[in-house]
């Protein structure tokens, strides 16, 4: 699913216009980058976690010169599934408590 049938399937599933559905996606989107600039974190509870990790400078190799090269530090974007999520995704149906 690329993001235009994203946008068409939130727009029907919530009974908005595309166009609608269209802007609560990018909100979605600049939110969750924004927070993550700042080093923070988004948690969506069942949903999944977004964070940052950092990634020390370290040496690695040119594979075609062989000659070793720093690898400048980094950060890296990350998600990690809530099990909300990954029970859906597993057919499993959550424990209800009555």
């Amino acid at each position: 699913m690329n993001k235009s049938e994203f946008v068409s399937a939130v727009a029907a599933n919530a009974e908005v216009s595309k166009k609608d559905a269209e802007k609560v996606i990018k909100a979605f989107e600049d939110v969750i980058i924004e927070e993550l600039k700042k080093g923070g974190k988004v948690q969506l509870v069942g949903f999944g976690n977004f964070d940052v990790t950092e990634r020390a400078e370290r040496q690695g190799r040119n594979p075609q010169t062989k000659e070793p090269i720093t690898i400048p530090a980094s950060k890296s974007p990350r998600f990690k599934v809530g099990k909300s999520f990954k029970d859906a995704i597993n057919g499993v149906e959550s424990a209800k408590s009555e």
